[in-house]
């Protein structure tokens, strides 16, 4: 490619494609460098996919529970492969949806793996060799992530298995040692269990969902008890034993738990080490994520990184706020940078967790004076309808001059749709809003989301429902 270009970006995932989008919306000439298809991990092995099977496992759910609805259905059975049929459809609509995209805007798809060659320059290679050399006026970043691992289990694709490759499973385990309590291994784990497979979880700190409020967590754990999920916290895993069908996990102290996989959940690392980085002037920590200022700029002149190869939250929507930063930054527009001690988190194990903001254990270590208010959701006239009354909304505020609860600084929630129900909290925690500016709002009735108005109106000493 001879031209220069105004923007390259390396990498098609969440940030990468939003960047392209964006910029492109701004009349820039924009070639996105992809060695796989576009949409990242995100569309084709975390995101998308992963949502789609929990789907599976709430229809599941849902037939089980039918006779309480007063519809008799019988025995009914998993067929796994038209599952994963389903999936693979949604996410090629998906896929072919943004390729479409990305041509109507006329953004260029490189194929190849981009490495940085200096500032403005981007050296693309394929398998049959060395592609084109690509030059622009800025280089934005984004190569993503991958599965981190563990010592003593390594990733095979039959006995241990990471993200990429429970998502393109052909077959049900009977049964599953998932190792990670976080937001990923939880979705796993839930996932699973509902499909029928005996799962154990597996977490090293005292708490599944580090991270989220101490409530929310002790709700999901209670939940999973109750559906036969064996929630061990505090454990090791020393290794494995692999044997003809199962494998022999090594917990420590003569522990140990049989199964037929093992699930390696521990988060996932930057993917920079493809970038070509070394000795170009961007600097990388010692984890390997790119440095950057609050706007995406590394430390070599014109080029950004955005997503998940710097040391922000790995979440796809605050890939997309990066890249938006990113590109009005280098149109000169100086854009606020993004708030990440307020972005929204969203957790589809069942029940779902959401929460934007502090918790109230984070506000108390940070020393703020806070008034907490938890609403349950069995006093939700909906979640009684929709039989899923398990869960709370729990409200953290900063107390005001007068005693009383003033700005909302946190919001978590755990059960029924919240991961839909957030939207409204995210705003009040990153508008800064009052308690009292929020709870004259009026709520619809009924509605699961009634529940976040009574936690917020009993902040202000007059709540209608406890």
């Amino acid at each position: 490619m001879t031209q220069e270009l105004d923007v390259v970006i390396v990498g098609g995932g969440p940030g990468g494609y939003a960047a392209a989008l964006y910029a492109a919306a701004a009349d820039l000439s924009v070639a996105l460098v992809e060695q796989d298809r576009v949409g990242g991990t995100c569309l084709h092995r975390g995101c998308i996919p992963a949502k789609e099977l929990l789907e599976t496992a709430a229809v599941v759910r849902t037939v089980a529970g039918a006779g309480a609805f007063g519809v008799e259905v019988g025995s009914h059975t998993i067929d796994f492969s038209a599952s994963m049929g389903r999936k693979q459809q949604v996410v090629d609509g998906l896929w072919k949806g943004l390729e479409g995209l990305l041509k109507r805007r006329k953004v260029t798809l490189v194929a190849g793996t981009g490495t940085l060659a200096g500032p403005g320059r981007v050296q693309v290679r394929t398998d049959e060799g060395e592609g084109p050399l690509l030059e622009a006026a800025h280089v934005i970043l984004a190569a993503g992530s991958v599965p981190r691992t563990i010592p003593g289990f390594d990733i095979d694709g039959r006995t241990v298995l990471s993200s990429d490759e429970v998502l393109a499973m052909t077959d049900l385990p009977a049964s599953a040692a998932v190792i990670g309590g976080g937001a990923i291994g939880c979705e796993f784990a839930s996932m699973l269990a509902d499909l029928g497979v005996q799962v154990t979880l597996l977490e090293g700190l005292p708490k599944i969902l580090p991270g989220c409020d101490a409530d929310v967590a002790a709700v999901v754990r209670r939940h999973f008890e109750k559906r036969g999920i064996d929630v061990r916290t505090g454990v090791e895993v020393l290794g494995h034993t692999p044997g003809e069908t199962t494998t022999v996990v090594d917990l420590g102290g003569g522990e140990s738990l049989e199964v037929e996989r093992i699930v390696v959940s521990v988060g996932r690392r930057p993917r920079s080490e493809t970038l070509g980085l070394e000795g170009t002037g961007v600097e990388v920590d010692e984890r390997g994520f790119i440095k950057v200022d609050q706007t995406g700029r590394t430390t070599l002149e014109g080029v950004w990184a955005v997503g998940d190869v710097v040391d922000t939250p790995q979440l796809a929507h605050v890939g997309f706020a990066e890249a938006t930063v990113a590109v009005r930054d280098l149109l000169g527009e100086h854009p606020l940078p993004v708030q990440y001690d307020k972005v929204p988190w969203c957790i589809y194990c069942h029940p779902e967790v959401a929460f934007a903001g502090h918790s109230e254990e984070s506000a108390r270590e940070a020393g703020l004076d806070v008034v907490v208010s938890s609403h349950h959701f069995r006093g939700n006239g909906r979640a009684l309808i929709v039989g899923e009354p398990e869960g709370l909304v729990k409200v953290v505020a900063l107390r005001g001059a007068d005693g009383g609860a003033g700005q909302i600084v946190g919001v978590h929630m755990v059960g029924p749709w919240v991961t839909e129900q957030l939207g409204q909290g995210y705003l009040a925690v990153n508008w800064e809003a009052t308690v009292d500016e929020v709870a004259s709002l009026v709520q619809p009735h009924p509605t699961l989301s009634e529940t976040f108005g009574e936690a917020v109106m009993a902040l202000t000493g007059r709540g209608l429902h406890g």
